[in-house]
């Protein structure tokens, strides 16, 4: 099944909270995650940056963190609404005031835009979506091995039948694997990338994994 971009919020059996994101693409896997100052940013591979000629929503930050917070997304609602956050605005206002400002990406697809996020200490997380239909905006709570997700195309609204209850990453880095095809995600085709971020111990553990 094809889902194209995904984001997850979820506890790792150690019960540390976890944010990961996956690109899954047919029209652009020229892509990678890379890390910057400001988090993770996905970018066109060298040698195929004229694909943003094509596209301008393919580059954007997909990871940001406001204190306890971390949050991951598909466009370019990533930064307002981390920095909504950053202001002291609840998670939910900020999500819902953010995509719906944003809305949805105006391509030939009419992509939703999506948005997890959770913090350090955290059992419960948020999802949210703005499609051309709708906007919706969803706290989670989780338990430790299990995660819920959402994503652009067929799991495209908040739900507790999207999540995967054998989530065992330890690290970011094992997040990565996971989330690339490991548990549910074994069955979404066509992954590109992914970035994700994990509590430990109060620090926050980052990585990227190209598929």
């Amino acid at each position: 099944m094809y889902l194209g971009r995904i984001v997850a919020i979820g506890l790792t059996p150690e019960g540390n909270a976890a944010a990961m994101y996956r690109v899954s693409s047919r029209s652009f896997p020229n892509r990678e995650a890379i890390k910057t100052a400001a988090g993770i940013a996905i970018v066109p591979k060298a040698g195929h940056e004229n694909d943003l000629r094509k596209n301008p929503y393919i580059a954007y930050n997909c990871l940001r963190t406001a204190g306890k917070y971390v949050l991951t997304s598909n466009g370019s609602q990533t930064d307002p609404i981390i920095e909504k956050i950053a202001m002291g605005m609840p998670v939910r206002d900020a999500f819902a005031l953010g995509l719906l400002a944003m809305d949805y990406e105006k391509d030939s697809l009419d992509t939703p835009r999506i948005v997890a996020c959770i913090g350090n200490g955290d059992t419960a997380g948020y999802l949210g979506i703005v499609r051309k239909n709708a906007v919706l905006v969803r706290e989670f709570e989780l338990q430790p091995g299990q995660l819920f997700y959402i994503s652009t195309y067929e799991c495209n609204f908040p739900c507790d039948c999207f999540t995967d209850v054998k989530f065992d990453a330890v690290d970011a880095a094992s997040a990565c694997k996971y989330v690339i095809n490991g548990g549910v995600f074994e069955d979404f085709t066509n992954p590109v990338t992914a970035a994700c971020a994990v509590w430990k111990n109060g620090e926050l553990d980052i990585a990227t994994l190209d598929a």
